[in-house]
């Protein structure tokens, strides 16, 4: 790991990048281990943080970090269960709410849920992406909490719309879910009474919609790759055992299995190594997003139908390729130190036009809430994909839809 990531995961962890004394044995000196674990985690994925850069942000020395914790993954799994616990706990309803109308129910557990993710941002980011890393009683508890999560919001919806299928139930539901654990998908910071209402008013959105009917959903097969384009291939390959394992589980010689070369060595004469191989496929998602802004602004007529031209593109091409949109969300933390800024780059840009965009369209946004939205729609497709995969309760047209719901809050015109 370079100095400069060990200096990031540090500067997270701490909070601050001033100097100052830490007390010694404070009270809440798990907590502050639980908020140092999560930055450093976050900054640098499960595999990337060491009991090293989360003691260094704490200042104290890995040996006294032991004594509370036995090993890295012990503080790994407390954190992501402690905060798993607390968003159950969220969707809980008090005993007085049996009185309520459905729609103040709902709206108490919407608001419970958003003022627990805010508080525990950084967290969540484990929560979304880090989670398969935890043995397997682990990641089954842990499963089994956001099930909890998704029949509360089923539960209190139903209730609402007693006419809404069970199915359109567990897909509204989920893009609840998106929406509001997507500000762990980026650092766009708000204060946490505005955060909450545009989260608020994007999830009123989405708990209305009145989705499309299920239509079967013809097959997006990954476009066939003859034996001579061999980068083509490895890449294509890797994309998929990465997707599939994380990258830290999967070796070269595993890459070279899969794209039938006979030896690891043969990957060399394509790319530099595993991460050289992982920067080509974010460089492709990065530029894929960014290369369709300029055309679609050119062929629309005014910016709602350029960025409703950009939503069709975004959500076909990741039917098209879903494994290397969830890299592109995962693994961000390996690609190679020199890639990450110019890719880092490429990100904002799309995003601050696509958030261009959108304030044309909704002048009451400001540039970070436009921002905010942007990113909650990205994490629709990806999340949408993740439960339910080429099931057609998930169809383009119905994630189109939600992310228009999100951005536009209504229906594209």
């Amino acid at each position: 790991m370079s100095v400069d990531n060990r200096r990031t995961a540090r500067k997270a962890s701490s909070g601050d990048s001033a100097t100052r004394e830490i007390q010694r044995r404070p009270k809440n000196r798990r907590a502050q281990i639980a908020a140092a674990s999560a930055a450093a985690f976050g900054a640098l994925g499960y595999h990337g943080a060491s009991m090293d850069d989360i003691a260094a942000g704490l200042g104290i020395s890995s040996a006294a970090l032991y004594r509370h914790y036995p090993s890295k993954y012990a503080l790994f799994r407390e954190e992501l269960m402690r905060v798993g616990r607390a968003m159950t706990r969220s969707v809980e309803l008090p005993e007085e709410a049996a009185q309520w109308p459905a729609e103040q129910r709902l709206r108490h557990v919407l608001d419970a849920l958003i003022t627990v993710t805010i508080e525990n941002r950084p967290t969540v980011t484990l929560v979304r992406w880090e989670g398969r890393y935890l043995e397997p009683q682990d990641e089954a508890e842990r499963n089994e909490q956001e099930a909890t999560i998704l029949d509360a919001l089923v539960r209190q919806l139903a209730t609402l719309r007693p006419a809404t299928t069970d199915d359109d139930l567990r897909v509204l539901s989920a893009a609840l879910l998106s929406v509001i654990t997507s500000i762990a998908d980026h650092h766009v910071a708000l204060p946490a009474k505005s955060l909450a209402r545009l989260l608020a008013s994007a999830c009123e959105q989405i708990g209305y919609a009145d989705l499309p009917g299920p239509r079967p959903v013809e097959p997006v097969g990954p476009v066939e790759i003859p034996d001579s384009f061999k980068h083509e291939l490895l890449l294509r390959k890797a994309v998929e055992l990465f997707h599939e394992r994380g990258y830290p589980n999967v070796s070269v010689e595993d890459i070279a299995t899969a794209a039938g070369l006979s030896a690891a060595s043969a990957i060399y004469r394509f790319y530099r190594g595993k991460s050289d191989i992982l920067a080509a496929a974010f460089r492709r998602a990065a530029e894929r997003v960014s290369g369709a802004i300029g055309p679609a602004v050119a062929a629309a007529g005014d910016s709602e139908a350029a960025l409703t031209a950009l939503i069709t593109q975004y959500v076909a091409n990741s039917f098209a390729e879903p494994a290397l949109v969830f890299v592109y969300y995962t693994e961000f933390q390996h690609v190679p130190a020199e890639e990450r800024t110019v890719l880092r780059n490429i990100q904002r840009l799309s995003v601050e036009e696509w958030a261009r965009l959108l304030r044309e369209v909704r002048t009451e946004l400001t540039p970070a809430e436009a921002r905010i939205l942007v990113h909650a729609a990205f994490a629709l497709v990806v999340d949408l994909g993740r439960a339910f995969g080429d099931e057609p309760l998930a169809a383009q047209d119905r994630v189109r839809l939600l992310m228009q719901l999100v951005l536009f809050g209504r229906p594209a015109r």
